[in-house]
């Protein structure tokens, strides 16, 4: 493991793990080997993430001066990693008191920090604090779960004289969304990992100064994510609410069903608001409650174009294009739920996506914006073209849907072996409206106002190419052009489709 010295001639340790711009990361515990973040979910497939194993814990050596166990007196360990990885600013991660650590960090060094991602952070440091009773409040939530009442008399039999790391394996299933064979193991590892005296002066008097820390906060001009679990006593969503609001620029998230540590509940759940929150090139949108990733590129005052993506694909389809059409125009490539990075809530649909496009071009301010859209995103823009003639100024449609009721229709399908880049939910939902669509989304085609251009992909597209025809000639005024290219034109004939688009008018 690469080690550094600190301020005050430790040797500490650290693990670097993954790919992409470094990702800085505080362990909690409080002082846990960094060792339990594992890859943080896959995070580590978005960034090179830079595990800190803190001082007397993991690889790293026991200070001289045990008083540098304290949670303020290790800020100048986090400086020393900076300055020894080279980095002008850094993307910083706490986890649980781990926050703690990652706010005092922020507070003496604002301008280090290019972004902060607090999860599921403990937050003394800003006087935001759990009490018992509410701590107890909270974990009623497990109230039905088969453990609960053992764990929970356990708990109440504890005292001040009960060691540390007693009173940890106690609660330790009240810290996951599920008490599951992951989460047993994942708990057990602490009792290895937390140096349990180093634990107890982490907190020691004099750590903190809320006051001044919020006051030093002010100055903090990046962003900030704070991550809570729904089901996390400590901080519960409300705590981690309060806390979010002690920064100038902070975005609250809290995780469906997760509990202390999200990324052993649900690791893609985790993952995808962190990877989309750091990514420069990402932003989110929030419609109805789910998080809507998408890229932004071009000159900000050219005409407005948004891309939208077929099942199973993403943003990312369109890259080619988007380059090319961001010489002259604002263009916005849109992760649909379900995919890529946005969220994914379990309810799909057609119907679903074409709400969701609606409020993302109301949110926005796009209305009247140029809508270009592949396969099941065009079936979306269409519906939505047919119900808000007013919302889009020009329609692009390739390969759509002619919502015909498929005959025969599609059997079940198979969900694939191992992970997918997208919510296989997706497939069962839109395979029955295909199936069995709604009759009106045929018989409104003509309340379409929308200059339209439905590009067809020739005979080689499983998508019936006599039923492009026919919907095309519903709509008013649209315009029928085939590329022999099959079903994903954009990508297989990018010239071609390119040229098409813009001979339609893109302004």
């Amino acid at each position: 493991m690469p080690t550094f010295t600190t301020y005050d001639g430790t040797r500490l340790a650290y693990r670097a793990h993954g790919t992409g711009e470094p990702l800085v990361c505080l362990a909690g515990g409080p002082m846990r080997d960094a060792a339990y973040l594992g890859d943080l979910g896959g995070l580590a497939a978005h960034r090179t993430l830079v595990l800190l194993d803190a001082r007397g814990t993991g690889a790293s050596a026991e200070p001289a001066d045990p008083g540098t166990y304290r949670c303020d007196r290790q800020v100048g360990d986090v400086e020393a990693l900076r300055a020894h990885l080279g980095l002008e600013r850094i993307d910083l991660l706490g986890h649980s008191a781990g926050g703690n650590l990652a706010t005092l960090y922020a507070a003496a060094h604002p301008e280090r920090i290019r972004s902060l991602v607090l999860v599921t952070s403990a937050g003394r440091a800003l006087g935001v604090g759990t009490t018992d009773e509410e701590w107890d409040e909270a974990v009623t939530v497990f109230a039905d779960r088969p453990w609960y009442q053992e764990a929970r008399a356990a708990l109440d039999a504890t005292g001040p004289e009960t060691p540390l790391s007693r009173v940890h394996d106690i609660t330790a299933p009240f810290a996951y969304g599920r008490w599951d064979a992951a989460a047993r193991e994942h708990a057990a590892a602490q009792t290895w990992q937390v140096r349990w005296e180093a634990a107890s002066a982490y907190h020691g008097e004099g750590a903190y100064e809320p006051e001044r820390t919020r006051r030093d906060l002010a100055a903090l001009t990046a962003p900030v994510l704070v991550l809570a679990g729904e089901y996390d006593a400590g901080p519960t969503p409300a705590k981690a609410a309060e806390a979010a609001a002690c920064f100038p620029h902070a975005e609250l998230v809290v995780l469906p069903g997760a509990g202390h540590f999200p990324w052993v509940d649900d690791a893609d759940a985790f993952a995808r608001p962190i990877a989309a929150f750091l990514d420069p090139e990402v932003r989110t949108a929030t419609v109805d409650g789910v998080r809507l990733a998408h890229r932004v590129l071009g000159p900000e005052d050219a005409p407005p174009v948004v891309l939208v993506h077929g099942r199973g694909e993403n943003r990312t389809t369109w890259t080619e294009i988007a380059a090319d059409l961001a010489a002259d125009h604002r263009v916005y490539a849109l992760d649909l739920r379900g995919h890529g990075l946005s969220d994914r809530p379990g309810r799909y649909g057609f119907d679903a996506f074409r709400d969701e496009l609606g409020g993302f071009l109301r949110a926005l301010g796009l209305t009247g914006a140029t809508v270009v859209a592949h396969s099941m995103g065009a079936g979306a823009a269409l519906l939505l073209a047919q119900r808000e003639p007013g919302l889009i100024g020009r329609l692009v449609l390739e390969e759509p849907p002619a919502f015909v009721p498929l005959d025969p229709p599609r059997p079940p399908a198979e969900r694939p072996d191992g992970p997918l880049p997208f919510d296989w939910a997706v497939v069962p939902d839109t395979d029955a409206q295909l199936n069995a669509p709604d009759p009106a989304w045929r018989e409104e085609l003509s309340a379409i106002t929308a200059p339209t251009l439905v590009i067809a992909g020739g005979p080689v597209s499983h998508i019936a190419q006599d039923q492009l025809t026919r919907l095309a000639e519903r709509i008013p005024g649209a315009r029928l052009v085939t590329i022999d290219a099959g079903h994903l034109v954009h990508t297989g004939r990018p010239a071609e489709f390119l040229s098409t688009v813009r001979e339609f008018g893109l302004r």
